[in-house]
C-alpha cells in the first residue's frame, strides 16, 4: 500500500501530479475521478456561481484513514486531494488517482474513497447562488 498524496490543500489541484504519483511499473491500471464545481443545483433557484469549502482540523488525517481502509490488502498507489476555500464553477474541488496491477481494484478503490470522502470526511460547503443566496450543504452527511 502506497498514499503518494492525501492532503486538505487551499490552492489548485493539480489533475496531472495526482496521476503522475498513481504510476509505478507494476501498475497497469489507473483510475481517476475529478470533482468540480457546477452551476446547477436543484436545489437552487438560480445558478451556483461559488462554493466555499471548510474543513476540520483533523480533516487530513481523517482523508488519509479513508484512503488506508478503502485500500485494505490490496497492492495500490493512491493520491487524493481536497480543496478549501472559495472556488468558481469549474474548479476541482476534489481529485483522486489511484493506480493498481488490475482495474478492478482500481475502479473499487477509488470509488470507495470518493464514497467515504462524501460520507465521512469533515468538510463542509456553502453554496454561493446567482442571486446572492448562501447555503450551507453536507452538514450532517
Amino acid at each position: 500500500m502506497s498514499i503518494r498524496i492525501a492532503r486538505i490543500c487551499d490552492t489548485p489541484l493539480d489533475v496531472t501530479a495526482h496521476l503522475a504519483a498513481a504510476e509505478e511499473p507494476w501498475v497497469g491500471a489507473v483510475t481517476s475521478f475529478i470533482g468540480t464545481v457546477r452551476a446547477q443545483d436543484p436545489d437552487a433557484q438560480t445558478p451556483v456561481v461559488a462554493l466555499e469549502y471548510s474543513a476540520h482540523p483533523d480533516a487530513e488525517a481523517t482523508l488519509h484513514d479513508i484512503v488506508t481502509t478503502q485500500i485494505g490488502d490490496r497492492r495500490a498507489v493512491v493520491a487524493v486531494s481536497h480543496r478549501v476555500g472559495r472556488l468558481a464553477v469549474g474548479d476541482a474541488a476534489v481529485v483522486i488517482a489511484v493506480g493498481t496491477a488490475h482495474r478492478e481494484d482500481a475502479f473499487q478503490i477509488c470509488r470507495g474513497v470518493i464514497e467515504e470522502i462524501k460520507r465521512a470526511l469533515p468538510v463542509w460547503k456553502k453554496q454561493w447562488s446567482e442571486d446572492g443566496e448562501a447555503v450551507w450543504k453536507g452538514i450532517g452527511g
